[in-house]
């Protein structure tokens, strides 16, 4: 299970200590063909199994090395059609809601599985998550792979008309694998060599693990590529959440990626000002690894994880090009955890590559930060959402009654499709023993399994009423990695540390906030990768690194109609985290009109207008324009020069706002408003706060988040599909409560 970084969770361990943390009958035919009879699937199987052993005692390590070479072949093929779900019919798609859980067989004796599947059945499920963390379960020993056991299983979800998710299980990488090859064993930033202690402690780097997971990933997905119940294809679990790794091997590595970035030495030492405090390089061997923990300057600490989040790509990439060799028919639905705070990667600008549809571990801390992090996951996908993992129990806490069932509602409000709870029994040993799923410890259903049954039996209905959700987002939100990565960078002696305040994602998060408490769509989106051309309106919030891509799409994005409102703290450093030594913000000063350098911090919190109306904000920070072609829309009231709070600049054929404060919501709100009418940005049902809603083929899905009750205003009278009530100028929901209004 994982947090997204909207959670208000900073690290996989810290989710335990949540007051309230908590983790379909399939509408296809179960007569999803093998495309070939039972009979001969078994003797393939057979086949595959001697040419395995084979494989094993004549060809030993010459396989592996024929196997990495045609992983890397494959990888380097473009990506085609198969991520495009118009060109594949069987992939899940309109009409189809999913509702299931995660279930992890290798706890459970052939009896409880039974009892287990049973209890699925009775409970509507159609879908489950199966396979990961589980590679030694698969392969015992080197070459030695075992499915038997699991093709049992994977025909019983058949027989019950249960679809599976089948996860690649590359993490956690055995212990013979750790035994056999040392390199993927971790090294601290001090040099002690790490044991596996616990489930991320792999080094994704080293060639012997990227074969071997290779090698595994190919078998697993010949042996089930014509299996009727597999749905989808998911990869290495939470792979974003590992450990970077300080060996001699992988500082060889970063060398060599410095090398076919930079070129030569001189252009590394130019992007690393490492004329600073006497730190030039005379050959790339000068080079240490930079230190994640710090301390150590901004720019080498960005390349540090831009290394680390390419192999970590690499590694995704190669898994899809065996999906796409194997199973290509099938899309891939991962929980990946992009955002994990201890290495993560560059989801956003890579993603389609390996991505079907968009999917996460869903624990929310609230609402808003919730939906924000699910969001990120879709980016521009126009395929719906899934919840690899969804909030049901949790680490020391047993679960609320209805919240999950709330909150499997605001996913339909955000264009979720797959629902599978995590976890389905709780563990009865390891690090999560004291997580509390679906089924007790002894085997006894909880109420939360007639929880999520009424949720999977409501949902085959909602699906004949337009569900799930296809959303078309007029407005966009930038979100960028690097920003993400250089405006936090290793401590303690950087001053941007002190400079850029609140944190990134909080005040991206900040720009998202006002839209969905308006009900309104967005797509969260690195600009610089994205198209712009589909959005009426584009946030740019605190994007502290503008590199050259990202400012030329915004400045074709405005030139050619688009309106574009960015925030103070934007476009700062250049894409080596360097300051800029142009006029800010960099790249896009004739953009905005204006320039900017100083600013400072108000006692009380700042205040401005805004179109007629006066807005108080929280924000006490604030950048001093200076217009040149801009036009002042508004100034602060609270300040004695009354400088420029918000202004309007002209460019080509489109208009480039700026804001001067940080990315706030109390500050964005009107802005973002004012803007919303400015661009025909079209407005959300009205809904009090704390109750979120969208339209849906002319009916209108509330859902109250609240612990209250709450009464929402309606036009005439109104019938509730789920409730069955009929309103009349009013709907009134209960806590936690929800409805579909026609």
């Amino acid at each position: 299970m994982n947090e997204r970084p909207g959670s208000g969770v900073v690290s996989s361990m810290t989710r335990y200590s949540l007051s309230l943390e908590t983790r379909y009958t399939s509408l296809r035919s179960p007569a999803y063909k093998f495309g070939i009879g039972q009979g001969a699937h078994l003797q393939l199987i057979a086949i595959r199994r001697i040419r395995f052993a084979i494989h094993q005692e004549r060809l030993g390590i010459l396989l592996r090395q024929f196997t990495l070479v045609l992983i890397l072949v494959v990888t380097l093929i473009p990506v085609s059609s198969a991520q495009n779900p118009s060109a594949l019919s069987n992939w899940p798609g309109p009409g189809q809601l999913f509702v299931g859980s995660c279930y992890q067989p290798i706890d459970r004796t052939p009896e409880q599985i039974d009892l287990d599947i049973a209890i699925m059945k009775r409970a509507g499920f159609n879908v489950v998550r199966m396979g990961d963390l589980s590679w030694d379960s698969f392969e015992p020993a080197q070459g030695k792979f075992e499915f038997e056991w699991f093709d049992k299983i994977m025909d019983k979800m058949q027989a019950n008309g249960i679809r599976v998710v089948l996860d690649i299980p590359g993490l956690p990488a055995p212990i013979w694998l750790h035994r056999a090859y040392p390199g993927v064993d971790l090294v601290s930033q001090n040099g002690t060599r790490l044991p596996p202690a616990e489930r991320y402690m792999d080094n994704i780097s080293d060639p012997n693990y990227a074969r071997e997971a290779g090698i595994m990933a190919d078998a697993l997905t010949k042996h089930y590529a014509h299996h009727p119940a597999i749905i989808a294809v998911g990869y290495d679990n939470e792979i974003g959440n590992g450990f970077l790794s300080y060996s001699e091997a992988d500082r060889q590595r970063f060398i060599a990626w410095l090398k076919k970035k930079y070129g030569s030495i001189g252009e590394l030492n130019k992007a690393w000002a490492t004329q600073r405090w006497s730190r030039r390089l005379n050959r790339f061997e000068d080079m240490d690894l930079p230190l994640a923990d710090g301390p150590g300057p901004p720019e080498r600490y960005l390349d540090l994880h831009r290394y680390w989040s390419d192999v970590t790509v690499a590694r995704l990439n190669e898994l899809d090009a065996i999906r796409r060799r194997n199973m290509p028919d099938l899309p891939a639905i991962s929980n990946l955890w992009d955002t994990a705070p201890r290495r993560g990667f560059d989801y956003l600008s890579t993603y389609k590559s390996y991505v079907s549809y968009g999917a996460e571990g869903f624990y929310p801390g609230d609402p808003i930060s919730g939906a924000f992090g699910a969001l990120m996951t879709k980016g521009d996908l126009a395929t719906p959402i899934w919840f690899n993992e969804f909030t049901a129990g949790g680490g020391g806490n047993y679960g609320t009654p209805g919240r999950s069932r709330m909150y499997a509602y605001l996913g339909l409000v955000m264009g979720a499709q797959g629902i599978l709870a995590w976890t389905f029994n709780s563990h009865t040993g390891g690090e999560e023993q004291a997580l509390f799923g679906l089924v007790d410890h002894d085997g006894t259903p909880s109420w939360k399994v007639d929880e999520f049954a009424r949720i999977a039996s409501e949902f085959k209905e909602l699906a004949k009423l337009g569900f799930p959700r296809y959303t078309h987002p007029e407005v966009a939100i930038a979100y960028s990695f690097d920003s993400f990565i250089d405006s936090h960078p290793n401590g303690p002696s950087s001053t941007t540390l002190q400079y850029f305040k609140p944190s990134y994602t909080e005040q991206v998060q900040s720009a998202f906030d006002p839209f969905f408490r308006a009900n309104i769509d967005t797509a969260i989106i690195n600009i610089g990768q994205a198209s712009l051309s589909p959005y009426k309106l584009v946030i740019v919030p605190t994007d502290y690194v503008m590199d050259a891509s990202s400012a030329k799409a915004l400045r074709e994005y405005v030139s050619g109609g688009g309106t574009v409102l960015m925030t103070a703290l934007s476009a700062k450093v250049d894409e080596h985290g360097k300051w800029f030594e142009t006029p800010l913000p960099g790249r896009l000063s004739d953009l905005f009109g204006l320039k900017t350098n100083a600013f400072y911090d108000l006692e009380r919190p700042l205040e401005f207008e805004l179109d007629g109306r006066s807005v108080q904000t929280d924000v006490h920070r604030y950048e001093v324009l200076e217009p040149s072609t801009a036009t002042v829309l508004s100034r602060f009231t609270n300040l004695p020069e009354h400088s420029p709070a918000v202004t309007i600049n002209n460019f080509g054929d489109g208009k480039a706002i700026y804001l001067a404060t940080e990315s706030n919501a109390s500050a964005l709100g009107p802005v973002i408003s004012y803007l919303c009418k400015l661009t025909g940005v079209r407005p959300g049902p009205r809904t009090p706060d704390g109750v979120y809603a969208r339209t849906v083929d002319g009916r209108i899905l509330y859902v109250n988040t609240t612990s209250e009750e709450k009464r929402i205003s309606i036009e005439g009278a109104g019938k509730g599909i789920i409730t069955n009530r009929v309103y009349q100028g009013t709907v009134i929901l209960g806590p936690f409560e929800s409805d579909l209004i026609q």
